[in-house]
């Protein structure tokens, strides 16, 4: 028995100070939207309580959906990775970055530098989808982050990690392994265009021709269930949960977490 508990969209508050020369492109707009929105919505202690109380559940690891970063400030990498090391070590936590985290384009190797080790195969290669193993369960980490223009959060997996991701469909069920798929942007959602999974089309069409048992996402901030199809009339559950750090009575359900055994 294998217990995973999955969260996602922590969004780390308070927002660093930046410096002026840090807001150029898309984090102007981004640090406009922090001040006059999402700060209130995403609060420090409300993450701290999710925190506490996944904790005292003993989970044997945690998978982090992505958007621990708000505007990708360099600051926000080595915040994200005190608060990933306050989770666990690389070992017993597994991450997968959201736009936020690549929301411009030098974010992706502030993320490779301080949460590399977290986003990794077993053996700390680097690159997606990457592969962990943990008893029976194949953790398979896939990565839709991508820079975009303003007022875009948009996301993109790419024909290259779509095609390599069938393969390791493959292999783990040659191996007999429970495949459980880590991805921020949700194959299936109601967001608005702008908001969405720009290739789910062809991530659902993998999925249905080489098949997986779980999907975990985040990305909406909604407590989600859809169900996929797979090979031969099977149906896989793509599970999403709220931002861990959402205070309640705001547009987006309160803070949540799921554990899977």
């Amino acid at each position: 028995m294998l217990t995973l508990a999955h969260l996602s969209d922590p969004h780390l508050a308070p927002l660093p100070e930046p410096r002026w020369s840090e807001l150029i492109g898309k984090r102007v707009t981004g640090y406009i939207n922090w001040r006059r929105r999402r700060q209130f919505i995403h609060d420090p202690a409300v993450l701290s309580a999710i925190d506490a109380d996944l904790r005292a559940q003993a989970p044997d690891h945690i998978a982090v959906t992505g958007d621990i970063a708000n505007i990708a400030l360099p600051a926000e990498f080595q915040r994200g990775r005190d608060w990933l090391e306050s989770l666990g070590s690389a070992q017993d936590v597994t991450f997968v970055p959201g736009n936020h985290d690549i929301y411009v384009r030098e974010a992706g190797a502030f993320a490779a530098r301080q949460w590399g080790a977290y986003m990794s195969d077993d053996d700390g290669g680097g690159g997606f989808p990457f592969v962990r193993r943990r008893g029976n369960v194949a953790l398979i980490g896939l990565s839709t982050g991508v820079p975009t223009a303003p007022f875009l959060a948009t996301g993109w997996l790419g024909t290259k990690q779509l095609a390599e991701f069938a393969a390791v469909l493959n292999k783990l069920k040659d191996e007999d392994f429970f495949r459980v798929i880590l991805i921020h942007h949700p194959p299936v959602s109601d967001a608005a265009r702008h908001k969405r999974l720009m290739d789910a089309s062809i991530l659902k069409r993998v999925i249905a021709a080489h098949g997986a048992d779980l999907l975990l996402h985040g990305h909406d901030h909604l407590r989600m269930i859809n169900w996929l199809h797979g090979p031969k009339g099977t149906r896989v559950p793509a599970v999403g949960v709220p931002s861990a750090s959402s205070a309640p009575g705001r547009d987006k359900d309160p803070a949540g977490y799921n554990l899977y055994r």
